[in-house]
């Protein structure tokens, strides 16, 4: 039987953290070599645990399925971080972004958590200056800062459009120090299939080497997962092609829960859908609603080109229905609103997208300006695009971007699993029902850099997980498992590209389980995903062998597990009968077409137990506010 125990400690927010720190036990430092942890996932998250464990004295193994651990997908993260610092003089503190956190998550989350995060967001700067990340500065050298959605301070932290590459390479530089001192060793193009539990604690896992095929057990006395959302769950989303839920779904088939799977971000900023041949979309940075304004024409059907619609035929939509937050109003808000005005026939030629126009600020701060602030953001619409954003508005539309479901953790990050940790956006625990723009990064490092290294010593050191042999039984199972499951795949010899079903199945999932979601259109979607899934085991066609590089069958293992994710997520839409950031119900809703909150039936964590394919069980961790009151969420 589970039984959630989120482990927050006792007394005021502000003391939470540093109290728990010195009540938690520690591991002497000649001890620490002698415990092994395995790190799957080398991004932010990833990373900076690995670095600082190593630092430490642990024994790490880091597993990444890329040929470089710098690949990460958190080397795409494009506008910046968020921190406290209050460089700007504008009213900033740490209690504030907590609460603009909370409040941004439609207060969703866990107070303990958030408050934690954005506690230790200004050692995050620090540290990272100290790396030498190139962040931004002013003419006089100090930091520079700039406005993200959802708050009205300027608090973000940024290197032009490729924050995440820099602050990745800071972490991945730290990581490769430990690399050299022998204290960490990366394990590239290893995926992980499967996780091993000894005794009812995580101790191990499966892998497929992705250039031989050969399958590969390694144990550790504790095991962290770093390994991204799941947006790709939706084919088309601004992930990378290989990013996917693999890693999370095995552990929860093994026993650890998945919290609110239904909390997907669809972030408003992205060049819209362009063709069926498409792979992927562009994330075009939030970092642009700064200086640019979203508008449509007033009147559905006016397809004149943008220069030839007067001002005053122009709908600036954000500006007028949320005049204290304007075009800063968080992701849910922004991309709910660019779906109603092109439902209403508004959008550019009467298709999905909106104009993101930067005439003003061309004349406010000229060319040059924007271009020293957006500059490569510019560079990457006009080569993909073929139009030059100096001279006619960006055309954007939402798109499926980062999920806030994910495993659930307790305070110390670990899931219900003992020894299984996960970090970053693997886990549920920060975000609430919606991510705030500039709080990814925020979090992937605050986990790994300042987190995980004292919570995993607390772990170590009372529970004193044994070293255990990788050719034990467990281990034999698990790779018997694994192998298995790989031959079933092989076996199949139908009609269908596995593309072809996981691009129906983001159909599904975009359609009945996207920016707006009803009652019928949940059943109706949970219904159409049984039946594809069984359409996938009967009529797809892999080819290529095991024993060797093959990338369909890799896709094939990662598509089997979205169709199952695919479904809870409906269930889970289905299940909450409310409205509340990123979970928009049709039937839960403003008579001004806003969320609305059911606090008194739903302010809870939705953590699901898998039974076995297509059924579930759902266990509640009550979320208690004593810091932030529940209010209805306003912008304007």
């Amino acid at each position: 039987m589970i039984k959630l125990d989120s482990k927050v400690p006792e007394g005021k927010i502000d003391e939470k953290w540093t109290n728990h720190k010195f009540k938690m036990k520690l591991v002497n430092p000649a001890n620490k070599r002698k415990y092994d942890i395995i790190i799957v996932g080398t991004g932010l998250a990833g990373a900076s645990a690995a670095a600082t464990l190593g630092e430490l004295g642990y024994k790490v193994k880091a597993f990444t399925y890329h040929d470089s651990a710098r690949r990460a997908h958190s080397i795409a993260a494009q506008g910046g971080i968020n921190a406290a610092k209050n460089y700007q003089n504008d009213a900033d503190s740490v209690f504030r972004l907590f609460y603009d956190t909370v409040k941004g998550g439609d207060f969703r989350s866990r107070e303990a958590n958030v408050y934690r995060l954005a506690e230790v967001s200004n050692n995050i700067i620090d540290q990272c200056v100290a790396q030498g990340v190139p962040f931004a500065r002013e003419y006089g050298g100090t930091l520079a800062n700039r406005s993200f959605g959802g708050a009205q301070v300027s608090r973000t932290f940024y290197a032009r459009g490729e924050t995440g590459q820099q602050l990745l390479l800071g972490a991945y530089s730290s990581m490769n120090r430990q690399v050299k001192l022998g204290n960490v060793e990366i394990f590239p193009r290893q995926e992980f299939l499967d996780l091993v539990l000894v005794d009812g604690r995580a101790q191990g896992i499966v892998t497929r080497n992705l250039t031989t095929g050969e399958l590969e057990s390694h144990s550790a006395q504790a095991v962290i997962l770093a390994t991204g959302g799941y947006s790709n769950v939706f084919f088309l989303s601004t992930n990378a092609m290989n990013s996917n839920a693999t890693a999370a779904w095995r552990a929860h088939k093994k026993g650890a829960t998945f919290a609110n799977p239904c909390y997907t971000q669809i972030h408003p900023t992205c060049l819209p859908v362009h063709g069926e041949g498409q792979s992927k979309l562009v994330l075009m940075s939030e970092s642009l609603r700064n200086d640019g304004r979203i508008w449509v024409p007033k009147k559905a059907g006016d397809h004149r080109p943008p220069n030839e619609i007067p001002e005053d035929e122009r709908d600036y939509y954000l500006e007028r229905k949320y005049p204290a937050f304007g075009n800063l109003v968080p992701r849910d808000v922004a991309s709910r609103n660019a779906k109603y005005v092109c439902d209403e026939g508004r959008g550019v030629g009467g298709g999905r997208a909106v104009y993101l126009d930067f005439a003003d600020a061309f004349k406010r701060i000229g060319k040059d300006g924007v271009k020293d602030k957006y500059g490569n953001l510019f560079d990457i619409y006009a080569n993909i695009t073929g139009e030059d954003p100096y001279e006619v508005p960006m055309r954007i539309y939402p798109a499926p971007h980062y999920t806030m479901g994910g495993l659930w953790v307790d305070y110390n990050l670990m899931s219900n699993v003992p020894g299984l940790f996960v970090l970053g956006e693997a886990n549920f625990s920060d975000h609430g029902a919606n991510r705030l723009g500039a709080s990814a990064l925020m979090q992937g490092l605050s986990d790994g850099y300042f987190v995980i290294p004292y919570t995993i010593g607390n772990y170590l050191t009372t529970e004193k997980p044994e070293k255990v042999d990788p050719k034990g039984p467990e281990f034999k199972e698990a790779e018997k498992n694994v192998n298995d499951m790989v031959k079933k795949l092989l076996s199949l010899n139908g009609k269908q590209t596995v593309d072809e079903i996981h691009k129906r199945l983001g159909h599904i999932l975009i359609d009945k389980v996207g920016m707006s979601r009803s009652e019928e259109g949940l059943k109706e979607a949970i219904k159409q995903i049984r039946e594809l899934r069984e359409e996938f085991w009967t009529d797809v066609k892999l080819v290529g062998k095991a024993e060797e590089l093959n990338q369909t069958l890799e896709r094939a293992g990662r598509v089997a597990d979205f169709l199952e994710l695919g479904e809870l997520m409906a269930l889970d839409a289905l299940d909450r009968n409310e409205s509340c950031g990123g979970h928009f119900r049709e039937e839960y809703q403003t008579p001004e077409g806003e969320a609305l909150r059911r606090d008194d039936e739903y302010t809870y964590v939705a953590a699901w137990e898998f039974k076995k394919a297509g059924e579930w069980e759902l266990h509640k961790e009550e979320l208690n506010f004593e810091n932030v009151k529940l209010a209805t969420r306003s912008y304007k």
